[in-house]
């Protein structure tokens, strides 16, 4: 049976193993566990640590209802040496699980956020982005005496500054409506039938993810088929998102309950849709396309217009794929930044084919269309398409 229609995962203690079992939860301390992986055999890891929130007493709203917050012994610790050893144990276990181009997010809060990045920078993680997660629905600060704490801030790390990490920019900017991708993600807390319960309707965990926090993060920096690595696994929403994705997942998690809901709520998700419907094609890697093909497969004449957007700059295209206008002269991307008065320019989104009657075509759908063409095969690889 092929690889990607098998799914299997299970509750395993901690054992020392020559190679890597992929979508399985293992019970225990991280970083224990993670020492007893295979180095360098994880793409991606998303870690979300305790905040050591240091809370005292308990919190009412206020008709006096007591607020849920997290009061859990893992989220305790007796200073904050001892948090920031625990942190550099982890973390370093982490680091060595890594592939060289591997990469890693953390989240946190005011409360630790900032020694965790700092420990970070410390084993030799090299920062990439701070990202916002600005909660739509936060909760009221009730007793009114601070802000609404509103967002929580995810540092994304590659193992060192020499990794050629992944990140795939155009599925990032195809998910924002084909604007680039900020660095601060509106988002909802996980609430309603997401939020998974107890037998007595109480919380099963109380800093459950959202899933669609999770599933940006994984769209944006791993591939089909990556490994991603959760070291303080909970309830299962890295290993849930990472399933509907098609990629593989390992969980740490050391409470018995936790990993008791994580694994329910992992047996009725289905695997993955067809990786054609879960790869977001990258433009930088796609078969490049000279301008000048254009010219000698037909799909452009020397002599055709071309129009900037708002046809303020116009230019004849040349034999030789050059552009002419007035008295200059250059490719589609040297003459539209000297015709921008601008540093750079990127012909094929700026320039467009005047076909008349108010209506232009992008040079970069003739591109397409050649690409389109040339590459596909029918069934054959593309290098024998070239080849032959």
């Amino acid at each position: 049976m092929h690889r990607s229609s098998i799914f299997f995962y299970k509750f395993y203690k901690v054992a020392n193993m020559s190679e890597l079992k992929k979508n399985i939860i293992h019970n225990g301390e991280c970083a224990e566990i993670m020492r007893n992986l295979p180095k360098g055999s994880v793409d991606v890891i998303f870690a979300d640590p305790p905040y050591n929130l240091q809370l005292s007493g308990d919190l009412h709203r206020p008709d006096n209802s007591h607020v849920d917050g997290v009061t859990e012994s893992w989220d305790q610790f007796s200073s904050m040496k001892a948090y920031d050893d625990f942190t550099r144990d982890w973390m370093s276990a982490a680091r060595d699980l890594l592939t060289d181009d591997g990469t890693m997010w953390v989240i946190g809060s005011y409360h630790n956020i900032f020694r965790v990045g700092s420990i970070l920078q410390d084993l030799g993680f090299w920062i990439l982005n701070d990202v916002i997660w600005n909660k739509s629905n936060p909760m009221p600060n009730f007793r009114g005496r601070r802000f609404t704490n509103a967002h929580e801030t995810m540092i994304w790390a590659s193992k060192s500054e020499k990794s050629k990490y992944y990140f795939n920019y155009d599925a990032m900017k195809s998910l924002n409506d084909d604007l680039q991708m900020r660095s601060d993600w509106t988002l909802p807390i996980c609430n309603g039938g997401e939020r998974l319960k107890d037998d007595d309707g109480k919380k099963a965990h109380p800093t459950q993810k959202p899933e669609s926090l999770l599933y940006r993060v994984l769209l944006s920096s791993t591939d089909v088929g990556d490994v991603v690595l959760d070291p303080f696994f909970g309830t299962g929403t890295t290993g849930a998102v990472a399933k509907k994705l098609g990629r593989d997942f390992i969980g740490v998690e050391r409470d018995k309950s936790y990993i008791k809901h994580a694994e329910k709520r992992l047996s009725l998700i289905e695997k993955g849709e067809s990786v054609e419907l879960l790869q977001t094609p990258e433009k930088r890697k796609q078969p490049r396309i000279p301008f000048g093909q254009l010219l000698e497969e037909g799909l452009l004449k020397p002599g055709a217009i071309l129009v900037d957007h708002s046809r303020k700059h116009r230019a004849k295209v040349h034999a030789d794929g050059n552009l002419i206008s007035g008295d200059k002269r250059g490719s589609i991307h040297k003459l539209g930044a000297t015709l921008q008065d601008a540093p750079s320019c990127n012909g094929w989104t700026y320039w467009h084919i005047d076909e008349g009657r108010g209506k232009t075509r992008s040079i970069d759908d003739l591109r397409q269309e050649l690409r389109t063409k040339l590459f596909s095969t029918g069934g054959q690889s593309i290098e024998n398409t070239v080849k032959h």
